[in-house]
């Protein structure tokens, strides 16, 4: 048996680990690389090892930098399957032709406006749903076979929907020993929102897990939803608006379910609630179909007929483009949680770029945010920062609410 780390060793995201095992090559996790943009697509474009030779894929969970590229590995010969839990096979079908949207539409972008006039996307809405095809999902708790000598049981990591820690038994043909081996792909906390505790591992040999925040301590989730109900009346009472850069699969759902809960307390009073992404409800409806993720105070929450994942009380899941473009003219408070979470994609740099330079409003980060990204440059208080290639003077608030951080991983 041996390793082989061709992602995420030393390196925030692009997860790729090759486990030699019995004559098979078996691939843990294949996700996209996020960064600066020309060094992200050059380390995109291409695998450190041959696709065609790839046996197996196990996927921890559905996050782009852990999943991203597996229709480019179909797409270069990859024929296998790929294994993971229902609601991460679920997830995936949304994001993986999600990715491959904004990849058609930029790559078309760049030849038309001249940039990049042979620019074409890493992979097609049409690739990502052959390897969706590929997808086996499997459930929690149920051992099953990966090839010869190779057995996985998956069991809840707490990170986000659907993600697992997976645990290995292993028996190598040429030493002939019964290992036990543990890959966590990413990390949830204790007591985080919407998702059970994650599950630990037990009398394992080896254990491959994500290090993010191994250095460092998160403050309490009980003593951000005071930190973050204060806020919230704070910018009410000078009628700003709140911006959050929020991850549209897991970190969006937290926020809401938050939001519903300090409103079901009367710790703060309702106020206008958009999300403003689109992936952000395909994903809503997919959490809406997997309560078995749920823990028991979301569960009991829903039981009384509060959904976090729908509309209503206030909260409105944005479709169009003209309706995202109507909130920058929104008269008095609101909250405006749209996607990318690191601030390089989508409609959140519109909503920054109409908001930062107007102090009555906040800009609260709500996760971790790569180097050289919009976000991590708002987190270190850049000033000014480039939207759209524009200088934009950061005069709003910026928050950093790292208690609801789910580790990405740095060092493997």
């Amino acid at each position: 048996m041996k390793i082989e780390f061709s992602g995420a060793a030393r390196h925030v995201t692009g997860s790729k680990h090759l486990l030699h095992l019995n004559g098979k090559k078996i691939l843990l996790d294949c996700g996209l690389f996020q960064g600066r943009r020309k060094q992200a697509a050059k380390w995109n474009a291409m695998f450190p090892f041959e696709a065609k030779d790839i046996d197996v894929l196990v996927l921890s969970h559905a996050h782009i930098d852990h999943s991203g590229a597996i229709p480019l590995l179909v797409k270069k010969g990859f024929e296998g399957p790929v294994y993971c839990t229902h609601a991460t096979r679920d997830l995936c079908a949304v994001m993986l032709r999600d990715s491959a949207f904004i990849q058609q539409r930029d790559a078309e972008w760049m030849r038309e406006s001249g940039k990049d006039p042979e620019a074409e996307p890493l992979y097609t809405i049409e690739d990502a749903d052959k390897a969706i095809a590929q997808f086996r999902s499997v459930n929690y708790d149920h051992k099953f076979k990966v090839s010869d000598g190779a057995f996985v049981t998956f069991r809840d990591a707490g990170h986000i929907l659907g993600s697992a820690v997976e645990e290995w038994e292993i028996h190598d043909n040429d030493t002939h020993q019964d290992i036990r081996f543990g890959f966590t792909g990413d990390l949830g906390r204790k007591d985080l929102p919407v998702l059970k505790d994650p599950v630990h591992l037990h009398d394992l040999d080896f254990l491959l897990t994500e290090s993010t925040y191994g250095d460092r301590l998160h403050d309490e989730i009980k003593d951000v939803e005071e930190k973050f109900a204060q806020s919230v009346n704070d910018i009410r009472k000078q009628n700003g608006k709140i911006i959050i850069p929020a991850f549209a699969m897991g970190r969006t759902q937290e926020i809401l379910y938050i939001l519903r809960k300090l409103i079901a307390k009367g710790k703060i009073e309702p106020l206008p609630v958009f999300v403003d992404s689109p992936l952000a409800s395909a994903t809503s409806e997919v959490f809406q179909i997997h309560p078995e993720c749920y823990d028991r105070e979301l569960a009991d929450l829903i039981t009384r007929g509060i959904n976090p994942f729908i509309s209503g009380e206030g909260v409105q899941f944005t479709a169009s483009v003209d309706e995202s473009k109507a909130l920058n003219k929104f008269p008095g408070s609101c909250i405006i949680i749209s996607a990318s979470g690191m601030c390089e994609f989508g409609r959140i740099r519109h909503h920054l770029s109409n908001s930062i330079q107007d102090d009555k409003n906040l800009v609260l980060i709500v996760g971790f945010q790569a180097k050289n990204t919009l976000g991590r440059k708002l987190v270190e208080g850049e000033s000014p920062v480039n939207i759209f290639g524009e200088p934009h003077i950061v005069e709003a608030d910026v928050k950093i609410f790292n208690a609801f951080s789910g580790p990405q991983p740095v060092n493997k």
